[in-house]
């Protein structure tokens, strides 16, 4: 009877890790996206939700409708896609969503207030980092 625990016990925890060494796979979004600087991290506009969203996995932000949202890039709409835009959530109401970032739908929003032009095309791929 204990060998058929520990077999089982064995089973499920390989189970368990399989996931995590296959990972899963996301359709990438884009290939490019517009933002005011190299990195990403100005800036561009304050907008206001004008619907709900509910975010379909990690890489997107629920919003609620009224909302307001630091945007910090735009992807460059390709084929068959939507328009979707970065940003993370602002205000005191919403503290536990401050710092994260994530993408939600252009179209779901109106800018209240723009910054600065998103006007420099950076690739979305992962750079290559090099040690100073």
């Amino acid at each position: 009877m204990t060998r058929r625990v520990y077999l089982v016990v064995l089973l499920l925890g390989l189970g368990l890790m399989c996931p995590l060494v296959t990972g899963i796979f996301m359709d990438k979004l884009a290939s490019k996206k517009l933002c005011a600087d190299d990195n990403c991290v100005y800036t561009i506009s304050l907008v206001r939700a004008e619907e709900d969203y509910n975010a379909p996995d990690c890489r997107f932000i629920n919003i609620k409708k009224g909302q307001l949202i630091y945007v910090y890039s735009k992807l460059v709409k390709e084929k068959d896609s939507g328009e979707f835009w970065a940003g993370s959530v602002y205000g005191e109401q919403y503290e536990d969503h401050m710092g994260t970032v994530g993408y939600f739908p252009s179209s779901l929003v109106s800018e209240q207030h723009v910054y600065q032009e998103a006007n420099k095309t950076i690739p979305t791929t992962v750079r290559n980092l090099q040690k100073p």
